[in-house]
Protein backbone atom coordinates (compact mmCIF):
# COMPACT_ATOMS: atom_id res chain seq x y z
CA UNK A 1 0.00 0.00 0.00
CA UNK A 2 1.35 3.40 -0.99
CA UNK A 3 1.90 5.80 1.90
CA UNK A 4 2.35 9.57 1.87
CA UNK A 5 4.82 11.58 3.90
CA UNK A 6 3.42 14.68 5.56
CA UNK A 7 4.94 16.88 2.84
CA UNK A 8 3.48 14.66 0.13
CA UNK A 9 0.05 14.78 1.79
CA UNK A 10 0.09 18.58 1.76
CA UNK A 11 1.20 18.60 -1.86
CA UNK A 12 -1.57 16.11 -2.70
CA UNK A 13 -4.14 18.55 -1.34
CA UNK A 14 -2.60 21.37 -3.38
CA UNK A 15 -2.63 19.27 -6.55
CA UNK A 16 -6.23 18.22 -5.94
CA UNK A 17 -7.23 21.87 -5.68
CA UNK A 18 -5.30 22.71 -8.84
CA UNK A 19 -7.18 19.90 -10.61
CA UNK A 20 -10.49 21.48 -9.67
CA UNK A 21 -11.29 19.80 -6.34
CA UNK A 22 -11.91 22.59 -3.78
CA UNK A 23 -10.25 22.02 -0.41
CA UNK A 24 -13.58 22.87 1.21
CA UNK A 25 -15.02 19.71 -0.39
CA UNK A 26 -12.04 17.63 0.76
CA UNK A 27 -12.67 18.89 4.30
CA UNK A 28 -16.39 18.11 4.03
CA UNK A 29 -15.63 14.57 2.86
CA UNK A 30 -13.07 14.08 5.63
CA UNK A 31 -15.44 15.27 8.34
CA UNK A 32 -18.20 13.01 7.05
CA UNK A 33 -15.84 10.05 7.24
CA UNK A 34 -14.95 10.94 10.82
CA UNK A 35 -18.62 11.10 11.79
CA UNK A 36 -19.25 7.72 10.19
CA UNK A 37 -16.31 6.27 12.12
CA UNK A 38 -17.70 7.65 15.39
CA UNK A 39 -20.92 5.77 14.69
CA UNK A 40 -18.94 2.55 14.20
CA UNK A 41 -16.69 3.06 17.22
CA UNK A 42 -19.44 4.09 19.65
CA UNK A 43 -22.71 2.75 18.18
CA UNK A 44 -24.57 2.90 21.52
CA UNK A 45 -24.82 6.66 21.42
CA UNK A 46 -23.89 9.04 24.19
CA UNK A 47 -22.42 12.53 24.05
CA UNK A 48 -19.38 13.20 21.88
CA UNK A 49 -16.68 15.80 22.47
CA UNK A 50 -14.93 17.13 19.37
CA UNK A 51 -11.64 18.82 20.28
CA UNK A 52 -10.68 21.18 17.44
CA UNK A 53 -7.43 22.95 16.76
CA UNK A 54 -7.31 25.93 14.42
CA UNK A 55 -5.88 24.06 11.41
CA UNK A 56 -7.33 21.65 8.89
CA UNK A 57 -7.72 18.88 11.48
CA UNK A 58 -9.87 21.21 13.52
CA UNK A 59 -11.86 22.05 10.41
CA UNK A 60 -12.42 18.34 9.79
CA UNK A 61 -13.61 18.04 13.38
CA UNK A 62 -16.08 20.90 12.95
CA UNK A 63 -17.54 19.20 9.88
CA UNK A 64 -17.74 15.93 11.83
CA UNK A 65 -19.61 17.71 14.63
CA UNK A 66 -22.22 18.92 12.16
CA UNK A 67 -22.68 15.45 10.68
CA UNK A 68 -22.95 13.93 14.16
CA UNK A 69 -25.66 16.40 15.11
CA UNK A 70 -27.47 15.46 11.92
CA UNK A 71 -27.27 11.82 13.06
CA UNK A 72 -28.87 12.78 16.36
CA UNK A 73 -25.77 12.58 18.56
CA UNK A 74 -25.27 15.09 21.38
CA UNK A 75 -22.10 17.03 20.55
CA UNK A 76 -19.87 19.54 22.32
CA UNK A 77 -16.99 21.28 20.51
CA UNK A 78 -13.92 22.53 22.37
CA UNK A 79 -11.86 25.15 20.57
CA UNK A 80 -8.10 25.25 21.09
CA UNK A 81 -7.80 28.88 19.95
CA UNK A 82 -9.93 32.03 19.88
CA UNK A 83 -12.63 31.98 17.21
CA UNK A 84 -10.90 34.69 15.18
CA UNK A 85 -7.84 32.41 14.79
CA UNK A 86 -9.87 29.94 12.68
CA UNK A 87 -9.42 31.02 9.08
CA UNK A 88 -9.91 29.60 5.61
CA UNK A 89 -11.87 26.38 5.38
CA UNK A 90 -11.65 25.82 9.14
CA UNK A 91 -13.06 29.30 9.76
CA UNK A 92 -15.90 28.73 7.29
CA UNK A 93 -16.86 25.51 9.05
CA UNK A 94 -16.68 27.18 12.44
CA UNK A 95 -19.17 29.77 11.21
CA UNK A 96 -21.38 27.00 9.86
CA UNK A 97 -21.24 25.13 13.20
CA UNK A 98 -22.29 28.31 14.99
CA UNK A 99 -25.13 28.72 12.54
CA UNK A 100 -26.29 25.22 13.35
CA UNK A 101 -26.29 26.03 17.05
CA UNK A 102 -23.65 23.45 17.89
CA UNK A 103 -22.31 24.15 21.41
CA UNK A 104 -18.83 25.71 21.19
CA UNK A 105 -16.56 26.53 24.11
CA UNK A 106 -12.90 27.36 24.73
CA UNK A 107 -10.98 24.28 25.88
CA UNK A 108 -10.27 24.30 29.64
CA UNK A 109 -6.67 24.83 30.68
CA UNK A 110 -6.81 23.41 34.22
CA UNK A 111 -6.00 19.72 34.66
CA UNK A 112 -8.75 19.06 37.22
CA UNK A 113 -11.39 20.74 35.07
CA UNK A 114 -10.21 18.83 32.00
CA UNK A 115 -10.47 15.50 33.78
CA UNK A 116 -13.90 16.27 35.22
CA UNK A 117 -15.33 17.50 31.93
CA UNK A 118 -13.84 14.76 29.76
CA UNK A 119 -15.46 12.11 31.95
CA UNK A 120 -18.88 13.30 30.78
CA UNK A 121 -18.36 12.09 27.21
CA UNK A 122 -18.81 8.66 25.64
CA UNK A 123 -16.13 9.39 23.02
CA UNK A 124 -13.63 12.14 22.19
CA UNK A 125 -12.65 13.15 18.67
CA UNK A 126 -9.05 14.39 18.60
CA UNK A 127 -8.75 17.15 16.00
CA UNK A 128 -6.14 19.20 17.81
CA UNK A 129 -3.04 18.85 15.63
CA UNK A 130 -2.29 17.23 12.31
CA UNK A 131 0.59 16.75 9.92
CA UNK A 132 1.78 20.32 10.33
CA UNK A 133 3.06 19.86 13.89
CA UNK A 134 6.82 20.33 14.22
CA UNK A 135 8.98 19.79 17.30
CA UNK A 136 8.02 19.31 20.94
CA UNK A 137 4.53 20.20 22.12
CA UNK A 138 4.11 23.38 24.12
CA UNK A 139 1.41 24.20 26.64
CA UNK A 140 -1.52 24.25 26.54
CA UNK A 141 -1.29 21.52 23.86
CA UNK A 142 0.93 19.40 26.06
CA UNK A 143 -1.57 19.82 28.91
CA UNK A 144 -4.46 18.86 26.63
CA UNK A 145 -2.70 15.78 25.23
CA UNK A 146 -1.86 14.61 28.75
CA UNK A 147 -5.52 15.02 29.76
CA UNK A 148 -6.71 13.05 26.75
CA UNK A 149 -4.34 10.26 27.72
CA UNK A 150 -5.86 10.17 31.21
CA UNK A 151 -9.35 9.91 29.72
CA UNK A 152 -10.59 6.30 29.93
CA UNK A 153 -13.05 6.30 27.03
CA UNK A 154 -12.38 5.74 23.32
CA UNK A 155 -10.53 8.41 21.34
CA UNK A 156 -10.81 8.82 17.58
CA UNK A 157 -7.89 10.80 16.11
CA UNK A 158 -8.24 12.69 12.84
CA UNK A 159 -5.48 11.89 10.33
CA UNK A 160 -2.78 11.56 13.06
CA UNK A 161 -2.89 11.37 16.85
CA UNK A 162 -2.06 14.89 18.03
CA UNK A 163 1.64 15.22 18.83
CA UNK A 164 2.77 12.30 16.67
CA UNK A 165 5.39 12.88 13.97
CA UNK A 166 3.72 11.64 10.80
CA UNK A 167 6.98 10.65 9.11
CA UNK A 168 9.04 9.10 11.92
CA UNK A 169 6.33 7.80 14.24
CA UNK A 170 7.80 9.47 17.32
CA UNK A 171 6.16 11.63 19.99
CA UNK A 172 7.91 14.72 21.30
CA UNK A 173 7.50 14.19 24.20
CA UNK A 174 3.90 12.96 24.23
CA UNK A 175 1.12 12.21 21.76
CA UNK A 176 -2.53 11.20 22.04
CA UNK A 177 -2.96 7.46 22.50
CA UNK A 178 -5.90 6.90 20.20
CA UNK A 179 -8.26 3.96 20.03
CA UNK A 180 -8.73 4.53 16.32
CA UNK A 181 -7.15 6.82 13.74
CA UNK A 182 -8.96 7.80 10.56
CA UNK A 183 -6.46 9.01 7.96
CA UNK A 184 -7.30 10.45 4.58
CA UNK A 185 -6.38 9.36 1.09
CA UNK A 186 -3.13 7.65 2.03
CA UNK A 187 -1.68 6.20 5.20
CA UNK A 188 1.15 8.17 6.83
CA UNK A 189 4.42 6.38 7.67
CA UNK A 190 4.32 7.44 11.32
CA UNK A 191 1.09 5.49 11.82
CA UNK A 192 2.84 2.20 10.99
CA UNK A 193 6.29 2.75 12.45
CA UNK A 194 6.90 2.19 16.14
CA UNK A 195 6.10 3.69 18.54
CA UNK A 196 3.63 5.53 16.30
CA UNK A 197 1.56 2.41 15.66
CA UNK A 198 0.99 2.08 19.41
CA UNK A 199 -0.30 5.66 19.58
CA UNK A 200 -2.52 5.28 16.51
CA UNK A 201 -4.49 2.22 17.60
CA UNK A 202 -6.57 0.85 14.76
CA UNK A 203 -5.76 2.70 11.54
CA UNK A 204 -8.28 3.11 8.75
CA UNK A 205 -7.44 4.83 5.46
CA UNK A 206 -10.52 6.42 3.91
CA UNK A 207 -11.09 8.20 0.58
CA UNK A 208 -11.98 11.90 0.50
CA UNK A 209 -11.91 12.61 -3.23
CA UNK A 210 -8.22 13.00 -4.03
CA UNK A 211 -7.36 12.35 -7.70
CA UNK A 212 -5.57 8.99 -8.14
CA UNK A 213 -2.28 10.44 -9.40
CA UNK A 214 -1.58 13.13 -6.78
CA UNK A 215 1.54 11.35 -5.49
CA UNK A 216 3.11 10.79 -8.90
CA UNK A 217 6.45 12.52 -9.32
CA UNK A 218 6.64 13.49 -5.65
CA UNK A 219 10.09 12.04 -4.99
CA UNK A 220 10.45 9.16 -2.56
CA UNK A 221 8.04 6.24 -2.75
CA UNK A 222 6.94 4.92 0.65
CA UNK A 223 5.01 1.68 1.04
CA UNK A 224 3.45 -0.58 3.64
CA UNK A 225 4.16 -4.19 2.73
CA UNK A 226 1.01 -6.27 2.31
CA UNK A 227 0.37 -9.92 1.56
CA UNK A 228 -1.07 -9.33 -1.91
CA UNK A 229 1.99 -7.42 -3.08
CA UNK A 230 4.33 -9.98 -1.51
CA UNK A 231 2.45 -12.84 -3.17
CA UNK A 232 3.00 -11.22 -6.55
CA UNK A 233 6.75 -11.12 -5.89
CA UNK A 234 7.05 -14.84 -5.20
CA UNK A 235 8.28 -17.04 -8.07
CA UNK A 236 5.92 -19.63 -9.54
CA UNK A 237 6.32 -23.28 -8.61
CA UNK A 238 5.32 -25.14 -11.80
CA UNK A 239 4.46 -28.83 -11.56
CA UNK A 240 7.12 -29.66 -14.14
CA UNK A 241 10.14 -28.53 -12.16
CA UNK A 242 13.14 -29.94 -10.30
CA UNK A 243 15.66 -28.81 -7.70
CA UNK A 244 17.64 -26.91 -10.30
CA UNK A 245 14.59 -24.82 -11.12
CA UNK A 246 14.73 -23.04 -7.77
CA UNK A 247 18.34 -22.02 -7.63
CA UNK A 248 21.43 -22.99 -5.67
CA UNK A 249 22.33 -20.83 -2.67
CA UNK A 250 25.82 -20.70 -1.18
CA UNK A 251 25.86 -19.87 2.54
CA UNK A 252 29.26 -18.83 3.91
CA UNK A 253 29.03 -18.72 7.67
CA UNK A 254 30.23 -20.05 11.00
CA UNK A 255 33.34 -20.23 13.11
CA UNK A 256 34.38 -22.22 16.17
CA UNK A 257 31.57 -22.00 18.77
CA UNK A 258 29.27 -20.36 16.18
CA UNK A 259 28.21 -23.32 14.08
CA UNK A 260 24.57 -22.81 15.05
CA UNK A 261 24.37 -19.50 13.19
CA UNK A 262 25.53 -21.22 10.01
CA UNK A 263 22.99 -24.02 10.39
CA UNK A 264 20.13 -21.57 10.99
CA UNK A 265 21.02 -19.54 7.91
CA UNK A 266 21.09 -22.68 5.77
CA UNK A 267 17.80 -23.83 7.30
CA UNK A 268 16.26 -20.48 6.36
CA UNK A 269 17.49 -21.00 2.82
CA UNK A 270 15.96 -24.44 2.53
CA UNK A 271 12.65 -23.41 4.12
CA UNK A 272 12.68 -20.36 1.87
CA UNK A 273 12.36 -22.56 -1.20
CA UNK A 274 15.86 -22.81 -2.65
CA UNK A 275 16.33 -25.98 -4.64
CA UNK A 276 19.83 -26.53 -3.27
CA UNK A 277 21.79 -24.98 -0.41
CA UNK A 278 25.51 -25.44 0.08
CA UNK A 279 26.71 -24.53 3.56
CA UNK A 280 30.39 -23.57 3.41
CA UNK A 281 32.06 -23.43 6.84
CA UNK A 282 35.54 -23.72 8.33
CA UNK A 283 36.67 -27.26 7.57
CA UNK A 284 36.64 -28.40 11.20
CA UNK A 285 32.90 -27.64 11.40
CA UNK A 286 31.85 -29.50 8.28
CA UNK A 287 30.96 -32.79 9.96
CA UNK A 288 29.04 -31.02 12.72
CA UNK A 289 26.86 -28.92 10.41
CA UNK A 290 26.26 -31.83 8.04
CA UNK A 291 24.82 -33.85 10.91
CA UNK A 292 22.69 -30.92 12.06
CA UNK A 293 21.12 -30.30 8.64
CA UNK A 294 21.32 -33.31 6.33
CA UNK A 295 19.23 -31.59 3.66
CA UNK A 296 22.06 -29.14 2.92
CA UNK A 297 25.23 -29.80 0.98
CA UNK A 298 28.35 -28.86 2.92
CA UNK A 299 31.85 -27.69 2.07
CA UNK A 300 34.87 -27.31 4.30
CA UNK A 301 36.79 -24.08 3.73
CA UNK A 302 40.43 -23.35 4.61
CA UNK A 303 40.57 -22.17 8.21
CA UNK A 304 42.93 -20.66 10.75
CA UNK A 305 44.15 -22.32 13.93
CA UNK A 306 41.38 -20.45 15.76
CA UNK A 307 38.69 -22.12 13.65
CA UNK A 308 37.86 -19.02 11.56
CA UNK A 309 38.12 -18.40 7.84
CA UNK A 310 41.46 -17.19 6.55
CA UNK A 311 42.38 -15.31 3.41
CA UNK A 312 42.90 -18.56 1.44
CA UNK A 313 39.16 -19.21 1.65
CA UNK A 314 38.36 -16.27 -0.63
CA UNK A 315 39.60 -18.09 -3.74
CA UNK A 316 37.58 -21.20 -2.86
CA UNK A 317 34.38 -19.22 -2.25
CA UNK A 318 34.81 -17.47 -5.61
CA UNK A 319 35.15 -20.86 -7.31
CA UNK A 320 32.05 -22.20 -5.56
CA UNK A 321 30.03 -19.23 -6.78
CA UNK A 322 30.60 -20.28 -10.38
CA UNK A 323 27.83 -22.87 -10.02
CA UNK A 324 25.59 -21.09 -7.52
CA UNK A 325 22.99 -18.40 -8.15
CA UNK A 326 23.27 -16.42 -4.92
CA UNK A 327 25.43 -15.89 -1.84
CA UNK A 328 24.48 -15.44 1.81
CA UNK A 329 27.40 -14.50 4.01
CA UNK A 330 28.05 -13.38 7.56
CA UNK A 331 26.29 -15.29 10.35
CA UNK A 332 28.82 -16.46 12.92
CA UNK A 333 31.91 -15.62 10.85
CA UNK A 334 33.63 -13.67 13.59
CA UNK A 335 35.78 -10.58 13.11
CA UNK A 336 39.27 -11.91 13.69
CA UNK A 337 42.04 -10.18 11.68
CA UNK A 338 42.43 -13.21 9.39
CA UNK A 339 38.67 -13.23 8.72
CA UNK A 340 38.80 -9.51 7.93
CA UNK A 341 41.52 -10.26 5.37
CA UNK A 342 39.36 -13.03 3.89
CA UNK A 343 36.38 -10.71 3.61
CA UNK A 344 38.29 -7.85 2.02
CA UNK A 345 39.86 -10.25 -0.48
CA UNK A 346 36.41 -11.63 -1.28
CA UNK A 347 35.06 -8.14 -2.00
CA UNK A 348 37.71 -7.73 -4.70
CA UNK A 349 36.50 -10.77 -6.60
CA UNK A 350 34.29 -9.98 -9.63
CA UNK A 351 32.40 -13.23 -8.98
CA UNK A 352 31.20 -11.70 -5.70
CA UNK A 353 30.65 -8.18 -6.99
CA UNK A 354 28.25 -9.42 -9.65
CA UNK A 355 26.54 -12.11 -7.63
CA UNK A 356 23.15 -11.53 -5.96
CA UNK A 357 24.09 -11.61 -2.28
CA UNK A 358 22.81 -10.95 1.21
CA UNK A 359 25.29 -9.66 3.80
CA UNK A 360 24.46 -9.97 7.48
CA UNK A 361 25.95 -10.10 10.96
CA UNK A 362 29.76 -10.29 10.90
CA UNK A 363 29.88 -9.54 7.18
CA UNK A 364 28.42 -6.16 8.10
CA UNK A 365 30.78 -5.72 11.04
CA UNK A 366 33.71 -6.44 8.73
CA UNK A 367 32.26 -4.11 6.11
CA UNK A 368 32.06 -1.36 8.75
CA UNK A 369 35.85 -1.56 9.17
CA UNK A 370 36.34 -0.22 5.63
CA UNK A 371 32.99 0.99 4.28
CA UNK A 372 34.62 3.13 1.63
CA UNK A 373 35.52 0.02 -0.38
CA UNK A 374 31.87 -0.92 -0.86
CA UNK A 375 30.91 2.72 -1.42
CA UNK A 376 33.38 2.78 -4.31
CA UNK A 377 31.87 -0.40 -5.77
CA UNK A 378 28.39 1.09 -5.38
CA UNK A 379 29.30 4.00 -7.64
CA UNK A 380 29.72 1.67 -10.61
CA UNK A 381 26.95 1.70 -13.24
CA UNK A 382 24.17 -0.56 -12.02
CA UNK A 383 25.36 -0.59 -8.42
CA UNK A 384 25.56 -3.83 -6.48
CA UNK A 385 22.97 -6.65 -6.53
CA UNK A 386 23.25 -6.98 -2.78
CA UNK A 387 20.96 -6.90 0.24
CA UNK A 388 22.39 -5.71 3.58
CA UNK A 389 20.42 -6.72 6.69
CA UNK A 390 21.78 -4.86 9.75
CA UNK A 391 20.17 -4.64 13.15
CA UNK A 392 20.35 -1.15 14.76
CA UNK A 393 23.78 -1.75 16.31
CA UNK A 394 25.25 -2.95 13.04
CA UNK A 395 23.64 -0.05 11.22
CA UNK A 396 25.22 2.35 13.70
CA UNK A 397 28.65 0.92 12.96
CA UNK A 398 28.08 1.10 9.20
CA UNK A 399 27.05 4.75 9.38
CA UNK A 400 29.49 5.82 12.07
CA UNK A 401 26.86 7.01 14.53
CA UNK A 402 25.23 5.81 17.75
CA UNK A 403 22.50 3.20 17.98
CA UNK A 404 20.29 5.79 19.69
CA UNK A 405 20.68 8.08 16.67
CA UNK A 406 19.69 5.26 14.32
CA UNK A 407 16.62 4.42 16.37
CA UNK A 408 15.59 8.07 16.61
CA UNK A 409 15.21 8.23 12.81
CA UNK A 410 15.04 4.72 11.41
CA UNK A 411 13.68 5.80 8.00
CA UNK A 412 16.50 8.31 7.60
CA UNK A 413 19.14 5.76 8.60
CA UNK A 414 17.99 3.00 6.27
CA UNK A 415 17.66 5.38 3.32
CA UNK A 416 21.13 6.80 3.96
CA UNK A 417 22.65 3.32 4.07
CA UNK A 418 20.98 2.26 0.82
CA UNK A 419 22.24 5.40 -0.92
CA UNK A 420 25.78 5.03 0.42
CA UNK A 421 26.27 1.33 -0.22
CA UNK A 422 24.34 1.06 -3.47
CA UNK A 423 22.27 -1.95 -2.45
CA UNK A 424 18.96 -2.71 -0.84
CA UNK A 425 19.14 -2.36 2.94
CA UNK A 426 16.94 -3.94 5.61
CA UNK A 427 16.98 -2.25 9.01
CA UNK A 428 15.82 -5.05 11.30
CA UNK A 429 13.83 -4.67 14.49
CA UNK A 430 10.18 -4.10 15.33
CA UNK A 431 8.60 -2.89 12.08
CA UNK A 432 11.64 -3.66 9.92
CA UNK A 433 12.33 -1.22 7.10
CA UNK A 434 13.50 -1.92 3.54
CA UNK A 435 15.17 0.77 1.42
CA UNK A 436 16.36 0.96 -2.19
CA UNK A 437 19.18 3.25 -3.39
CA UNK A 438 16.60 5.16 -5.45
CA UNK A 439 14.97 6.41 -2.23
CA UNK A 440 12.05 3.97 -2.27
CA UNK A 441 11.39 2.46 1.15
CA UNK A 442 8.85 0.25 2.85
CA UNK A 443 7.59 -0.67 6.31
CA UNK A 444 7.04 -4.30 7.25
CA UNK A 445 4.04 -4.81 9.57
CA UNK A 446 4.62 -8.50 10.41
CA UNK A 447 6.53 -9.91 13.38
CA UNK A 448 6.12 -9.91 17.15
CA UNK A 449 8.14 -9.68 20.39
CA UNK A 450 8.50 -13.46 20.53
CA UNK A 451 11.03 -13.13 17.72
CA UNK A 452 13.40 -11.13 19.95
CA UNK A 453 15.78 -14.03 20.43
CA UNK A 454 19.14 -15.09 19.09
CA UNK A 455 19.39 -16.49 15.59
CA UNK A 456 16.28 -14.91 14.06
CA UNK A 457 18.40 -12.73 11.80
CA UNK A 458 20.35 -15.77 10.61
CA UNK A 459 17.13 -17.37 9.35
CA UNK A 460 16.23 -14.14 7.55
CA UNK A 461 19.66 -14.16 5.89
CA UNK A 462 19.07 -17.62 4.47
CA UNK A 463 15.52 -16.79 3.41
CA UNK A 464 16.54 -13.65 1.51
CA UNK A 465 19.39 -15.60 -0.06
CA UNK A 466 16.97 -18.33 -1.16
CA UNK A 467 14.70 -15.79 -2.82
CA UNK A 468 17.68 -14.26 -4.62
CA UNK A 469 18.68 -17.74 -5.79
CA UNK A 470 15.16 -18.24 -7.17
CA UNK A 471 15.59 -15.18 -9.37
CA UNK A 472 14.02 -12.37 -7.37
CA UNK A 473 15.69 -8.98 -7.55
CA UNK A 474 17.24 -7.52 -4.39
CA UNK A 475 14.22 -5.32 -3.58
CA UNK A 476 11.72 -8.14 -4.03
CA UNK A 477 13.85 -10.65 -2.13
CA UNK A 478 14.30 -8.27 0.79
CA UNK A 479 10.67 -7.13 0.93
CA UNK A 480 9.20 -10.60 0.56
CA UNK A 481 11.81 -12.00 2.94
CA UNK A 482 11.09 -9.67 5.85
CA UNK A 483 7.32 -10.04 5.39
CA UNK A 484 7.39 -13.85 5.27
CA UNK A 485 9.89 -14.05 8.14
CA UNK A 486 7.70 -11.88 10.36
CA UNK A 487 4.56 -13.74 9.34
CA UNK A 488 6.20 -17.07 10.17
CA UNK A 489 6.91 -15.66 13.62
CA UNK A 490 3.30 -14.51 13.91
CA UNK A 491 2.05 -17.99 13.03
CA UNK A 492 4.27 -19.49 15.71
CA UNK A 493 3.12 -16.91 18.25
CA UNK A 494 -0.50 -17.76 17.48
CA UNK A 495 0.22 -21.43 18.08
CA UNK A 496 2.62 -21.21 21.04
CA UNK A 497 2.27 -17.79 22.63
CA UNK A 498 4.37 -14.63 22.44
CA UNK A 499 7.44 -15.89 24.33
CA UNK A 500 9.79 -18.84 24.10
CA UNK A 501 9.76 -19.16 20.30
CA UNK A 502 12.68 -21.11 18.88
CA UNK A 503 14.42 -19.73 15.83
CA UNK A 504 14.29 -23.12 14.13
CA UNK A 505 10.51 -23.19 14.66
CA UNK A 506 10.15 -19.88 12.87
CA UNK A 507 12.28 -21.19 10.01
CA UNK A 508 10.08 -24.27 9.80
CA UNK A 509 6.96 -22.07 9.62
CA UNK A 510 8.17 -20.28 6.47
CA UNK A 511 6.34 -22.63 4.06
CA UNK A 512 3.09 -22.02 5.97
CA UNK A 513 3.70 -18.27 5.80
CA UNK A 514 4.19 -18.50 2.05
CA UNK A 515 0.99 -20.49 1.72
CA UNK A 516 -0.88 -17.90 3.80
CA UNK A 517 0.09 -14.95 1.59
CA UNK A 518 -0.73 -16.85 -1.58
CA UNK A 519 -4.16 -17.80 -0.27
CA UNK A 520 -4.90 -14.25 0.89
CA UNK A 521 -3.99 -13.03 -2.58
CA UNK A 522 -6.13 -15.71 -4.25
CA UNK A 523 -3.07 -17.27 -5.87
CA UNK A 524 -3.12 -20.68 -4.20
CA UNK A 525 -2.62 -23.30 -6.85
CA UNK A 526 -1.38 -20.78 -9.40
CA UNK A 527 2.08 -20.77 -7.84
CA UNK A 528 2.41 -24.33 -6.70
CA UNK A 529 0.63 -24.01 -3.36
Amino acid sequence: MRLATTAQAREADRRAEAAGMPTRILMENAGAQVAAAVARLAPEGGPVLVFCGKGNNGGDGLVAARHLVERGRPVQVWLAAPEEAYRGDAGANLALAKGWGIPLAPAPVEAEVLDRELARYALVVDGLLGTGVQGPLRDPYRLWVAALNRYTGPILSIDLPSGLDGDRGVAEPEAVRATWTITFGYGKPGLYLLPGADYAGRVEVVPIGLPPDVLEGQGEVVELLESRAVAQMLPPRPAESHKGTYGHLLVVAGSRNMAGAAVLAARGGLRGGAGLVTLAVPASLQRQVAAALPEALTYGLPETEAGTLGVEAAEVVAQLLATRQALAIGPGLGTAPETAQFFQALLERPEVQHCPAVLDADALNLLAQAPERVEALARRPGGLPWVLTPHPGEMARLLGRSTADVQADRPGAVREAAARFGGVVVLKGARSLVAHPSGRWAINPTGNPGMATGGMGDVLTGLVGALLAQGLGPWEAAAAGVYLHGLAGDLQAEARGPAGLLTSEVADALPAARRRVLREAGLNGARGD
